[in-house]
């Protein structure tokens, strides 16, 4: 990835997820960008986790740079607490109890063999057809997968066989800054 984010730049996103979700969450508006002092201005792909109680309670992102980087946050934050289908809309008693993680994403780039996938430093991207799954970095290691296991579980999130990876299926791979509360 480029240069990583400083602490200053990591705390500012944090505040920045945490405020937007609490604002959201009481009177249903967004908040902007401080267009004076923005945390980062680049456009980078991002993801916001949500952890209650050491539990995922919701996680959503935008893999490619396709916002600011706090636009990125700030529609990721609403979106993990309110739009992951896999879960209830947060609800606001629970936020203080809820840890956010953010994953600020390098730029995704194809393999040809899976061997240049490193466990715990590489996300993935499965993708065939229509149909694309992604695993950011941290999930393998927090379900102490091998890489195989990795790759079976990409392809399951994209819908597809769980072989479909040894049966050409597309594989791309990228970094992540990972930081959080």
């Amino acid at each position: 990835m480029s240069t990583p984010l400083n602490e200053e730049q990591r705390n500012c996103l944090l505040r920045l997820a945490r405020k937007t979700i609490e604002q959201y969450l009481l009177s249903g508006k967004t908040i902007t960008p401080d267009s004076k002092n923005p945390c980062f201005p680049q456009q980078k792909g991002a993801f916001v986790t949500l952890k209650r109680k050491g539990k995922l309670r919701g996680c959503i992102g935008y893999p490619l740079p396709v916002k600011s980087l706090d636009e990125a946050i700030i529609e990721m934050a609403i979106a993990a607490s309110t739009e992951d289908p896999r879960f209830p809309v947060l609800k606001l008693k629970e936020l203080p109890e809820t840890k956010i993680e953010i994953s600020v994403l390098g730029l995704p780039h194809a393999i040809r063999d899976v061997s240049e996938i490193r466990v715990g430093e590489h996300g993935i991207i499965v993708s065939q057809g229509s149909f694309k799954g992604l695993l950011l970095p941290q999930v393998p290691l927090e379900w102490n997968w091998d890489r195989e296991t990795f790759l079976r579980h990409g392809c399951l999130k994209a819908g597809l066989d769980e072989d479909a990876w040894e049966k050409g299926a597309g594989l791309e791979i990228f970094t992540a800054q990972v930081f959080g509360e």
